[in-house]
């Protein structure tokens, strides 16, 4: 409801109610030791109009995607949003729809997510997705919940550059559960493979993003057999946006796949809300966090949809519980799916091919104008990392002032890794090759400029 605060009537009218004289009367209990003897320390009230103003010059503070020519990356993604999808989302019946606990009365919305699930499950290349979970950290947390309770184990491996954020995201929830978690370490860029057979004795799962914190791509046929010899899941954290261009992770030996569904259809929105995808073999479906949307028939035999799973208090044992997510990210969700749409198959195509390009094009020119030195000599999608002759933080903060979000010091996230000196830049179809040189020329000036 809309605030509205009480005039003195209206206490008036209250304390008479009550049959007391004053308000300090309501906490005559409370002994006067532990009460407050002096007013609050706040400022006086303001009104509406001064409190806009107030924030509007807070706003004008910030420089923001829309202000500066975005690079950065390492996990939100500067990506094109066609109109389409919030013109769509827009309508009250999506942007006001209710999370459907009663699904008889949700048709439209389960209708659409399971839409939602069918595009994400074919695009992971894996038999079942779920409505979606909070964002793609979490959703490799719950992945990890789902390989422990699958194999029984308490131990996962991280090959290789995995986002230091979904790290720590899974570290907090390993605290709670008592997982061990082990790494490979970064080592050139890629995942180890000669360390995983000893690292994964006794492992639920071995965990690899793809392509990784550093945007690589890394060996996913050579890390699933590693994982399945030692009989743990291959979970793989993908970026949705390579699609059309990379063979799908399922294809590839993934048993769990989770991603970060905002590069499809969400803004960057200063950091939320975002969506995590999340999808598996059949043989885990039953593990899965979150709710599971089936189609079926009514009783007139006409297609209707059901919430088939729902891992939720109210449906099953507590001590059967592998999560203690019990909802989903419809709205932004279902962006995911309007986009999907919107694109179709040769769409996400032509995403991938143009964001492949325009990466390369960008590191051959920070190489050729800026002097900057790749980082690893593996394959790349949309994002790499630079060696540069100067600080990155430094050389970010004055090609800011140029009108660049040159990228993310690696060392910010990751220090102590190999990497201090190499800066992550990111490049979606947004980006023009005019945007790319003037970048170029950015990094070289501040180079010499900081260096």
């Amino acid at each position: 409801m809309d605030f509205t605060p009480h005039t003195g009537s209206d206490v008036r009218l209250m304390l008479d109610s009550l049959g007391i004289g004053d308000v300090a009367d309501l906490f005559a209990t409370i002994p006067p030791a532990v009460r407050l003897d002096r007013p609050l320390d706040v400022p006086p009230g303001r009104s509406e109009a001064e409190v806009l103003r107030d924030l509007a010059a807070l706003a004008r503070a910030n420089r923001t995607a829309d202000d500066l020519v975005c690079f950065l990356g390492a996990g939100a993604y500067d990506h094109h949003v066609p109109s389409v999808v919030w013109a769509l989302l827009s309508r009250g019946e999506f942007a006001t729809s209710y999370t459907p606990y009663q699904p008889e009365l949700s048709q439209g919305v389960l209708q659409a997510l399971f839409e939602y699930q069918t595009m994400t499950a074919e695009t992971c290349g894996l038999d079942v997705s779920n409505a979606s979970l909070y964002d793609g950290g979490s959703a490799l947390a719950e992945a990890v919940g789902m390989a422990v309770g699958a194999t029984g184990r308490r131990a996962v491996v991280l090959a290789g550059p995995v986002n230091p954020l979904y790290r720590e995201t899974l570290g907090t929830h390993a605290r709670g559960t008592g997982v061990e978690i082990r790494e490979t370490g970064w080592g050139s860029g890629t995942a180890s493979l000669e360390a995983l057979p000893n690292l994964l004795e006794g492992a639920a799962a071995l965990v690899v993003q793809h392509p990784n914190f550093l945007g690589c791509l890394e060996d996913l046929p050579s890390l699933g057999r590693a994982a399945r010899a030692a009989g743990a899941r291959l979970v793989v954290h993908f970026d949705l946006t390579s699609a059309g261009v990379l063979e799908s992770p399922g294809a590839l030996g993934a048993d769990i796949v989770v991603a970060e569904g905002q590069p499809l259809g969400n803004h960057l929105s200063f950091g939320g809300p975002y969506v995590g995808v999340i999808a598996c073999r059949t043989a885990d479906v039953r593990r899965m966090p979150g709710r599971i949307v089936g189609e079926t028939v009514d009783r007139l035999g006409r297609r209707a949809f059901v919430l088939t799973l729902q891992a939720r208090e109210q449906h099953i044992r507590r001590e059967k519980a592998t999560s203690n997510i019990c909802t989903n990210q419809t709205l932004s969700a279902l962006a995911v799916a309007v986009t999907l749409a919107w694109l179709g198959p040769e769409g996400l195509t032509q995403l991938g091919e143009r964001c492949l390009a325009k990466a390369r094009y960008c590191r051959d020119r920070l190489v050729e104008v800026a002097g900057a030195h790749p980082a690893t000599e593996a394959a790349i999608f949309k994002e790499f990392a630079v060696r540069l002759s100067a600080d990155p933080e430094l050389v970010a903060g004055r090609c800011a002032a140029d009108g660049y979000l040159a990228g993310l010091p690696v060392r910010r996230l990751a220090p102590g890794r190999g990497f201090d000196d190499c800066l992550l830049v990111a490049v979606t179809e947004r980006r023009t090759h005019e945007e790319i040189d003037g970048l170029a020329e950015s990094v070289a000036r501040a180079c010499k400029e900081v260096g």
